[in-house]
């Protein structure tokens, strides 16, 4: 047990452990203490100084995200001179901030507003220069506005010591200070991964998803077109966060409903293609582990870790799945399969996504998942986008009554709900692997090993006799821990699950944002969402991949068997190294 102290906050006495920061402890205590460039997740900054307190005795306010409690320390939170001071800093801070709230794309839900408003600050009172810098409108999947940026250092250190990518740094000093790739490079010429994750730490709008919003408005008014749609996993289970719900509520009755009143033709649940995703990885697997294959196999379903493997660890490459991700399996099979089933010209069709994910949009554009020549997903938007789509079309989808998906690309495994989470790819095959190999039914299907929010898991399983060994890793830091290990033990592990954010799908760079009701990354957030697809899997009837009755049909139909040569054309792809266009900065331990 931590040794405890006394501290006064406010003239009032409190027993606290020992080894805390003032910010934490009072935070325990009912004291909220305002901040900004603090993050439960992330290194201490103690930049913006929002946070300041007055310790007795101390000549200076302190940060109090920085300073540790001490026995007897007296401590006030909410003086007059300390309640000015950082109002003043907050003012500061919004007078070299863009005056357009009400068009922002945070109105409402950004950090800084909910911060001046609590403060009781009205009017904007100092008047000079302001910065301006061109918006970085480069990648297909992250926009990044410096205008609107303050300084406060989350994304740069979710960026290093999160993700471990090392794109983003604070560059120049003082009133020139800019966050930005190494050597102002572009986004889309710079080792970003396109994960999405400094959108989800940064408390204003200095960085976005690129907005595909207005451009499907537009097509889902055209008629010629057949609009198809397809959804993700782990976009039920959060979406309801955007309409004030608390996480975990499972909203897919009403996703499909309100894609429909939205005007597309046909809605498709992208569980059916984690079905067949498994039916193709897990065949994949037992034929390298057969034919003694290049392992360990590792999984390909995240488009930010797959370019990531392309960047820093092209070494690799010949251990990656050559499946596509279940998005991209479906837009191949909407354009091919589906097409001629309806008898329409698969130009003609309109493909969307909804992703959790913001590298789902850089994935769409990639060349290597073409069919016939032909862009098989057309637009990604992800859960926000989708939410504020709603809220634009004037639907009540709160209370909007729940509809089913379509066939022939409706039905799902309980396999195939779990993919949205850390741990769920690798759970999923194991429940098909086992029974392909071995002609048995796996009877233990829920691995617990496999699940929960630790960043790098392992596991082992015995199939017909044989040991194999298994790894999870979630969030492209803990992916690099999980190579560092495999790069000295190769033959450690014979199957490796990667995402590329923390949590899975859950935790995508496009869901909504979980500190709108936490300011952590939330985990709390993350455990409600994965509870809501844990909850999917075990209310199925069916929870294998292999026993889903629409992918036998579609094998039988058209695909012949799994691995065949028509699944080679459709469901599979390849990888190449990529020379970072950027620079990389001198910490990258890659």
């Amino acid at each position: 047990m931590s040794d405890m102290i006394k501290i006064y906050i406010n003239g009032r006495e409190y027993e606290v452990a020992a080894g805390q920061t003032i910010m934490e402890a009072a935070d325990k205590l009912g004291y909220h203490i305002p901040r900004l460039c603090y993050h439960p997740k992330l290194s201490i900054e103690g930049a913006c100084r929002v946070c300041i307190v007055e310790v007795e005795g101390m000549r200076n306010f302190v940060a109090s995200c920085a300073y540790p409690v001490t026995e007897g320390m007296k401590i006030r939170t909410n003086t007059k001179e300390i309640r000015r001071t950082r109002r003043d800093i907050v003012e500061l801070i919004l007078d070299n901030h863009p005056q357009d709230c009400h068009t922002c794309e945070r109105n409402s839900n950004c950090e800084l507003q909910r911060l001046s408003e609590s403060m009781g600050i009205q009017r904007r009172h100092f008047e000079g220069e302001k910065k301006h810098y061109d918006k970085d409108l480069s990648s297909p999947a992250v926009v990044r506005d410096p205008d609107k940026c303050i300084l406060c250092g989350r994304c740069v250190r979710m960026c290093s010591e999160v993700q471990n990518i090392h794109n983003l740094t604070q560059a120049h000093r003082g009133f020139k200070t800019v966050v930005m790739p190494a050597y102002n490079m572009p986004m889309d010429e710079s080792v970003c991964s396109t994960c999405g994750q400094c959108i989800n730490v940064c408390p204003t709008a200095a960085f976005m998803e690129y907005n595909y919003t207005q451009d499907l408005f537009e097509k889902l008014n055209d008629d010629s077109l057949t609009k198809v749609v397809q959804f993700a996993p782990a976009v039920r289970a959060a979406i309801g966060e955007a309409f004030g719900m608390a996480p975990g509520n499972n909203m897919e009755g009403q996703l499909v409903a309100a894609l429909r009143k939205l005007g597309f033709d046909y809605v498709f649940d992208t569980q059916f293609s984690a079905d067949l995703t498994i039916m193709e990885e897990g065949s994949e697997f037992l034929e390298r582990l057969q034919n003694k294959g290049k392992l360990p196999l590792i999984t390909s379903c995240s488009p930010g870790w797959m370019k990531c493997v392309e960047q820093f660890y092209p070494d690799m490459l010949d251990n990656i799945s050559t499946c596509k991700s279940p998005m991209s399996m479906a837009g191949a099979l909407i354009k091919t399969y589906f097409a001629e089933k309806i008898e329409t010209d698969p130009k003609k069709i309109l493909s969307v996504a909804v992703m959790p994910c913001t590298a789902k949009k850089y994935e769409a554009d990639r060349p290597e998942l073409e069919v016939d020549g032909m862009k098989t997903t057309d637009i990604v938007i992800t859960t926000r986008e989708l939410a504020w789509m709603i809220k634009s079309a004037g639907l009540d989808f709160i209370n909007m009554p729940g509809e089913k998906p379509d066939a022939p690309m409706g039905v799902s495994s309980g396999a195939g709900a779990i993919f949205g989470v850390t741990g769920g790819v690798m759970e999923a095959a194991i429940r098909t692997a086992y029974e392909l190999f071995t002609g048995e039914t796996l009877v233990d299907i829920e691995m617990d090993n496999l699940r929960g929010l630790s960043g790098v898991k392992e596991g082992k399983l015995e199939i017909d006799g044989e040991e194999i060994r298994i790894a999870v890793a979630h969030g492209l830091g803990n992916a690099s821990k999980l190579f560092d290990i495999v790069r000295k033990e190769p033959d450690r592990f014979h199957f490796i699950e990667i995402m590329g954010c923390p949590g899975g799908c859950i935790g995508g760079g496009g869901q909504p944002y979980c500190h709108a009701f936490s300011e952590s990354l939330g985990e709390e957030c993350l455990a409600a969402r994965a509870k809501a697809l844990y909850d999917i899997d075990r209310g199925k009837t069916i929870r294998r991949s292999l026993d889903n009755p629409d992918v036998q049909k579609l094998y039988k139909e058209y695909l012949q068997r799994p691995m065949s040569e028509m699944s080679h054309k459709l469901l599979h792809t390849h990888y190449k190294a990529q020379e970072p266009k950027g620079i990389i900065p001198a910490k990258s331990k890659r």
